[in-house]
């Protein structure tokens, strides 16, 4: 009976900390998708993340690097293709379990596996090549999954089939960018909305 009352205490608090997850609208020129940030499993990367969806740091930047059957990158550009001013890099959280699948969200940076900042990108297809191997060695990191797509998927399939062309961020040219701009209006947690809405 103890074994069993241990069970469902550990199963409800569970319960709560899933349903507790923050969840955040990614306000797009194309339409909205709705992430939940995946705290427990990756605590430094969501803080990070929130901060700057607290600030207004993604309001009016880009998925600026789309490539179809593989990913949509934003969050590192505003519309005038000019980076922002960013807090610095952060811990790679990728040894946490989660996989880079379709419709999860994930941290992009440099070699440098601890070089992560502002810029995020979505998986559209099951991209088992950016899952953490080893962290013995750079190629082996991979990168830090910290949420996942629940509304909207359709709206990142529709930004991952736009036409792309060669394009300039502050000077230096970048393919696989978006012909007409796919512009991030706002980035913002859902509980504002919900907050907004009570009488």
């Amino acid at each position: 009976m103890k074994r069993f009352i241990y069970a469902l205490i550990l199963f409800v608090a569970s319960s709560i900390a899933w349903a507790t997850n923050p969840s955040v609208i990614i306000e797009t020129s194309v339409g909205d998708i709705e992430i939940e940030l995946l705290t427990q499993e990756a605590p430094i990367t969501t803080e990070n993340f929130l901060r700057y969806v607290d600030e207004g740091w993604y309001s009016d930047t880009l998925f600026h690097r789309v490539i179809p059957r593989f990913m949509i990158q934003g969050g590192g550009f505003t519309v005038h293709n000019k980076s922002k001013t960013n807090h610095g890099p952060i811990q790679n959280e990728a040894e946490n379990g989660l996989n880079n699948e379709r419709g999860t969200v994930a941290m992009a940076r440099t070699s440098n596996p601890h070089s992560a900042t502002t810029q995020f990108f979505i998986n559209t297809v099951n991209n088992a090549n950016l899952n953490h191997r080893h962290s013995g060695h750079p190629n082996g990191w991979g990168y830090a999954v910290f949420a996942k797509v629940v509304k909207g998927m359709d709206v990142v399939d529709a930004i991952s089939n736009v036409p792309t062309t060669r394009s300039a961020f502050d000077g230096y040219p970048h393919a696989d960018v978006p012909q007409e701009p796919v512009i991030i209006k706002n980035i913002y947690r859902v509980t504002e909305v919900s907050e907004e809405a009570a009488p």
